[in-house]
């Protein structure tokens, strides 16, 4: 999840405190390159690198930089592989105008050979350098600037913000599509960023642009014009008020439940990013043709792969075996050779079992590919081809919004070696919506009533079975309360023995399954305990449990994945009513990479 921050001034001055002091209210977003420019009269000045802000700010002395626009961007992978020539911000072929965006732009790789091929010098692979170049196309065939960025914008595919100056201008310049950006209002400046954090130091006074408008910033005043048509758009600013800590969780309480509701806007922009991957073909056909398929995983990341699988087997009829990442090693490696194919799923991409598998089976000649959420991670750089998670930053301990994506990109795959039409999975980010906005009411209430609840079960069957393990592993994580994730049908074998007058026992009910599933809850409800049902809105199972928490009907692959959003909330809301920080479980990291 990128940054972006420009200043305007009156006249030129030391920018390079303002910009280093912006950057570093950022980085709470995540990022693994930093650039900073300023622009004075017909002179640019550029100083970017990879690593954290106060090194590449002492390594380039970025605190003497002056000018009379400065722009400033932290960077998190997905086009490129961090490093200095891919970190923004970013120049045109002159070194006449310089940019930095926020976000994806889903087109990049055919944008770059289109701009290769018209004779612009391309120098990175990365696509906030395509937002510099689709607005120097327009301006080298003779448009204005403002038309210039009317016409990129409508090049420019996916979800982002962008900023850009020119030499002499005294102007910068933006546009925002999908991606967040706000404008602040000083007494003799004006700045633009990703979000509120690095402007309220500056200035409580700002404007919320929207999606489809070109925003031109000069020391004194701020104008809005429509992409559409280039008239110009009234807006009142507003005066915010909330503390520096509020903003930053995005008015939330913890990062965690902040988390949770991006989780639909994340899945939004990876949907756009698989729908343009260059490598998606030729990993679905090695898929489709591997003579044994793993997938493999650890944790939140090994839920998703049995998510995956039965996906996988459901709508593609193809056989996939999940396995935890350690257990392959011994359980598998021995067997593989190079006609099987492995997906090594870890959110951080420097997991040490699936590093561990990862090496065991190259050993072996396995063709080795990866999701993971950090671009430039080890996964990424051993693998023959690393999807992106695309989540951007996910400071909260537990995987929320990086679970839900894993699982899209599996739904993804098994859709596409399907031959079914991808865009029947552009509805789920919608569904997310009604999903939290549906559940959230109730499952608070609910959490009140299982506060002091040390010991329960999550079950489910089929497509609900791994979204039973990953609510059972939130609730371990972040309340400390016992809970096993089981398969509905297991529980008669033994488990049942634990239940006792008021047990609080989870099914999560796909539609399909519901007859199975009211077996289960009858099993449970005859020997006292509390069936809790999360599902769609049936009579069965209104007569049947004593809660159900409905979300929207869907298919089932599909109604699984929203399933999971309530135990999320469920957690969240149980851990905060004991007292626990959900962001910050005791005894937990984000980044396991220890054996």
């Amino acid at each position: 999840m990128c940054g972006i921050f420009g200043i305007v001034k009156e006249k030129e001055e030391n920018l390079g405190p303002i910009l280093i002091g912006a950057a570093e209210r950022l980085t709470y977003r995540g990022y693994d390159s930093v650039g900073m420019a300023t622009i004075s009269g017909d002179k640019i000045d550029l100083r970017k690198d990879v690593g954290k802000v106060d090194t590449v700010a002492e390594k380039f002395n970025i605190s003497e930089m002056s000018g009379q626009r400065g722009i400033t961007q932290l960077r998190w992978a997905t086009f490129g592989a961090p490093s200095q020539v891919n970190a923004q911000p970013h120049l045109d072929s002159d070194g006449l105008m310089v940019g930095a965006h926020n976000g994806n732009v889903v087109n990049n790789i055919e944008l770059r050979q289109q701009f290769i091929e018209e004779g612009l010098t391309v120098r990175s692979e990365n696509d906030g350098e395509t937002c510099v170049h689709a607005v120097e196309r327009y301006l080298k065939r003779g448009y204005e600037i403002i038309d210039a960025i009317r016409l990129a914008y409508g090049d420019l595919a996916g979800d982002y913000a962008f900023v850009l100056g020119q030499a002499n201008d005294d102007k910068l310049y933006a546009m925002k599509k999908g991606s967040g950006l706000v404008v602040g209002i000083g007494d003799d400046f004006t700045c633009l960023s990703s979000d509120l954090p690095s402007l309220l130091p500056l200035t409580r006074e700002i404007i919320r642009p929207q999606d489809g408008e070109i925003i031109i910033l000069s020391h004194d005043q701020v104008e809005l014009r429509s992409v559409t048509d280039g008239k110009i758009i009234q807006r009142e600013s507003e005066i915010i008020t909330e503390s520096m800590d509020a903003v930053q969780k995005g008015g939330y309480p913890h990062f965690m439940l902040k988390e949770i509701h991006e989780q639909p806007q994340v899945a939004r922009e990876l949907h756009h990013l698989l729908d343009d991957s260059s490598e998606l073909d030729s990993i679905v056909d090695k898929m489709r043709n591997a003579r044994n398929l793993y997938l493999i995983g650890c944790g939140t990341s090994y839920h998703a792969c049995i998510s995956g699988s039965v996906a996988l087997a459901q709508i593609a009829g193809r056989a996939a075996i999940p396995v935890l990442a350690p257990q392959f090693i011994s359980q598998f490696a021995p067997t593989v050779n190079h006609e099987d194919v492995g997906i090594f799923v870890s959110q951080s991409g420097e997991t040490k079992d699936v590093l561990n598998a990862l090496a065991a089976a190259e050993v072996k000649g396995m063709t080795p590919f990866g999701i993971a959420n950090v671009i430039g991670s080890t996964l990424t750089q051993f693998t023959n081809s690393c999807l992106p998670l695309g989540c951007g930053y996910e400071i909260s301990v537990p995987a929320t919004k990086t679970f839900t994506n894993q699982v899209f990109i599996f739904l993804y795959l098994a859709h596409k070696m399907a031959g079914r039409d991808l865009d029947e999975l552009a509805g789920i980010p919608v569904l997310m919506e009604k999903t939290l906005a549906m559940v959230a009411p109730q499952v608070e209430e609910l959490a009140s009533t299982l506060e002091n609840v040390d010991d329960m079960y999550t079950l489910g069957y089929g497509a609900t079975f791994p979204i039973a393990l990953e609510g059972a592993l939130k609730l371990k994580e972040i309340t400390y309360a016992h809970c096993e994730g089981m398969l509905s049908t297991e529980f008669k074998h033994g488990p049942l023995s634990a239940v006792t007058e008021n047990y609080p026992i989870i099914f999560v009910a796909g539609k399909e399954d519901i007859p199975l599933i009211i077996s289960g809850i009858n099993e449970v409800t005859a020997r006292g305990a509390r069936a809790i049902v999360i599902g769609p809105d049936d009579e069965r199972l209104r007569a049947n449990a004593d809660d159900l928490i409905v979300i929207p009907d869907a298919e089932e692959q599909i109604s699984a994945l929203l399933a999971v959003l309530p135990l999320q909330i469920l957690s969240y809301h149980m851990s905060v009513a004991r007292g626990v920080d959900p962001d910050f479980p005791r005894n937990l990291s984000k980044t396991l990479t220890v054996d």
